[in-house]
């Protein structure tokens, strides 16, 4: 989860955790001077109207979208920063990725995957820019299903730079842009083919930290949920749909690299069921898991928490090889699945994509590839357990730091889980909204006031107990 507080100093865990923000000077030098590696194999695109669609000041613009009718549904156009054009096999541009693999995200600052000059430059789709693109076209029939698709390398130009609340406002007020007036209509058509597959697609919504002045105790903090549109969850399905298309790719040609994530199991779901009750959601027996999320509003305090409680539907997540033994599947999307949309971001992108450019074109896989993929799969699984470490423990330096204030004093609370051995218990604290331990047992459910005892920033934990004072 995302969090954006400017005001607070995540340096100290960047430290912590051994994350490098910036690269030496050469490095930003031999960015800035890269050039297209396959200008000469390109096909001209740049008739086809894309839109980029990513947060408010966003610059490492990965994917762009184009959508047309078709006589028999839909063709989704999908242009994607070719970021390998850009990385010359053994330079140390490469070198330094292959260690990193993938962008962290702290909330004050990224700790980028590569440099500025190409991330958020050269090989970023920005508006008005021709640029270098592995561009996916992908047929669609009337209930949202894929019946062909085609990849290929281009050159393509974006028509507009959107951000989130502005294409939603748009979308509400019936004026989205032409090259996404189909986006609303595709995204639903995706997540009812979500539905068939039982897939679990999470909608997880930001935080944002605010100052507010206090006469008696000086500023301090909270936290608000920042509201997610809807146009966010239609434009992600395109990513989903594009990469359940590369894993197939792969799985059918027997190569690539996959995204990888075993099922739920039965207990781990009777726990969320569980879970949700107790905040006050019911889920029928026979309701599937992914079909209850949907249903949700993540922009609402339980919301949100039923939407992170999912998270551990999710846990077990990697990557694989296909010609390491039977290829797996992804749970959360009920299907193969690969990771081919973020290059500018995460590693293992722009080698699984060259995968996918090979069998299109029926040639071999570069040999710059399958000399590092181990290295790439290992690179990936350590970097996706790094990122998860700092995620959690800027959200945790944000809560305590926040909740600083406040020590000594009641909130209201639900109680999502309850362990009687250890005398302890999760709670979801309404105001503001967070997930936090708590001293004592109460029974699952159970809806009480609860006394702040601790929210020690140094060690970014916050503690209540029950019941309270």
């Amino acid at each position: 989860m995302k969090l954006y507080a400017a005001v607070l100093d995540f340096d100290p865990v960047a430290q912590e955790f051994g994350v490098e923000r910036g690269f030496d000077s050469h490095i930003d030098t031999q960015a800035a001077q890269s050039v297209d590696r396959y200008a000469d194999q390109r096909e001209d695109l740049l008739d086809m109207p894309f839109v980029t669609i990513d947060p408010v000041g966003s610059r490492d613009l990965d994917q762009a979208v184009f959508i047309e009718k078709t006589d028999g549904g839909f063709r989704v156009h999908y242009a994607i920063a070719d970021v390998a054009a850009f990385v010359e096999p053994g330079s140390e541009l490469e070198k330094i990725s292959l260690q990193r693999g993938q962008t962290i995200y702290l909330p004050d600052a990224p700790a980028r995957l590569h440099p500025e000059e190409l991330s958020e430059d050269l090989a970023s789709l920005l508006e008005g820019q021709t640029r270098a693109a592995v561009v996916w076209s992908i047929d669609l029939d009337e209930r949202g299903e894929v019946t062909d698709a085609q990849v290929r390398r281009g050159v393509v130009k974006s028509r507009a730079r959107l951000d989130y609340e502005q294409a939603q406002q748009d979308a509400e007020n019936g004026r989205l842009h032409p090259s996404i007036s189909l986006l609303p209509e595709v995204g639903r058509l995706r997540q009812e083919s979500a539905l068939r597959r039982q897939a679990v697609n999470l909608s997880l919504p930001s935080q944002r930290v605010v100052k507010v002045p206090n006469d008696d105790a000086g500023e301090h903090y909270e936290i608000i949920i920042e509201p997610r549109p809807r146009i966010m969850d239609y434009n992600s399905e395109i990513s989903l749909l594009t990469g359940m298309v590369a894993g197939e790719m792969m799985v059918k040609a027997g190569h690539g690299l996959l995204r990888t994530l075993a099922p739920a199991t039965k207990e781990s779901e009777a726990t969320f069921r569980s879970e949700a009750h107790a905040l006050g959601f019911e889920v029928p027996a026979d309701m599937p898991i992914g079909e209850f999320l949907q249903s949700v509003d993540p922009n609402t305090p339980k919301g949100m928490a039923i939407q992170r409680e999912a998270q551990k539907l999710l846990r077990g997540s990697g990557y694989a090889s296909v010609q390491n033994g039977d290829p797996e599947v992804h749970a959360g999307v009920g299907g193969y699945y690969a990771h081919v949309t973020a290059p500018l971001r995460r590693l293992i992108d722009r080698f699984a994509t060259e995968h996918c450019l090979a069998i299109a074109n029926s040639t071999d896989v570069p040999e710059w590839v399958t000399r590092v993929e181990e290295h790439v799969l290992e690179t990936m699984k350590y970097s996706s357990i790094l990122a998860s470490q700092v995620d959690n423990a800027c959200l945790d330096l944000t809560e305590a730091t926040v909740l600083k204030y406040w020590e000594g004093q009641n909130f209201n609370a639900v109680v999502i889980s309850s362990d009687e051995e250890k005398n302890s218990s999760r709670l979801f604290v309404h105001r503001p909204p967070v997930l936090a331990k708590c001293l004592g047992a109460p029974e699952q459910g159970t809806n009480q006031e609860v006394t702040l005892v601790t929210a020690d920033v140094k060690k970014r934990e916050v503690l209540f107990t029950w019941p309270a004072d």
